[in-house]
């Protein structure tokens, strides 16, 4: 049986939506982050030695990073229903957005706060420079692409429901931490984004996904 080893506010939130859509068998443990670094505790680390999340252990099998564990959990309980099939004609709107919230779109956002994070905590008289710093990286670099994408984002679900045309897909489930952390953190508004927020709110009424939630009992992102 496949457990899930679910860190609080994590990226794993995918995977626990993941085994409730496709309605496979498995155990969720749950940890805690560290209160004072907010980073996965001990135990965790134990499992998965980078202390990222997700992971999963499935009998001998160890997997961590949410795209290997989707298509893991996808080859073997899907049954094409989440995986657009070769040659049909959402594919390539499959692939592009699957791998394009772990490519691009979740590095731009912890970029993003990695950068804040750094400004907020830099010592008071080397706070100008950090600010400085930042904000050049910011306006040469990160923004300019964090906002051609969601340009991007914005486009694709002005022509479609979903992620990869009219169904929701695994591109969807993977995107979703990503547009929650966007909508919540990374000026993502609705006024400016309509289209994605309209899909935003028809994935909150996912059952699945709504399930995985109550699974989860904390939400999904971390502040």
């Amino acid at each position: 049986m496949i457990i899930l080893h679910h860190l609080e506010k994590s990226q794993s939130i995918r995977i626990l939506w993941l085994l409730e859509e496709l309605n496979v068998p498995y155990e969720v443990k749950l940890y805690d982050r560290d209160p004072k670094t907010r980073l996965a505790p001990a135990e965790y680390k134990a499992i998965s030695p980078l202390g990222t999340a997700p992971v999963i252990t499935d009998g001998d099998v160890t997997l961590a990073e949410t795209n290997a564990i989707i298509d893991y959990v996808c080859d073997k309980h899907d049954d094409g229903r989440l995986r657009p099939a070769p040659g049909t004609p959402d594919r390539a709107d499959y692939l592009f957005w699957f791998h394009a919230s772990q490519g691009s779109f979740q590095p731009l956002l912890t970029n993003f706060f990695v950068m804040k994070a750094m400004t907020a905590r830099a010592p008071f008289f080397l706070r100008p420079a950090a600010k400085a710093l930042v904000g050049g990286l910011d306006k040469a670099f990160f923004g300019p692409r964090l906002a051609a994408l969601m340009g991007e984002i914005e486009k694709t679900l002005g022509k479609q429901a979903w992620f990869a045309g009219e169904r929701m897909t695994a591109a969807d489930i993977v995107m979703g931490y990503s547009m929650e952390v966007a909508a919540h953190r990374a000026g993502m508004d609705e006024a400016r984004f309509p289209n994605a927020h309209r899909w935003l709110a028809k994935m909150r009424e996912v059952p699945s996904y709504q399930r995985a939630l109550e699974k989860d009992g904390k939400g999904t992102i971390l502040l």
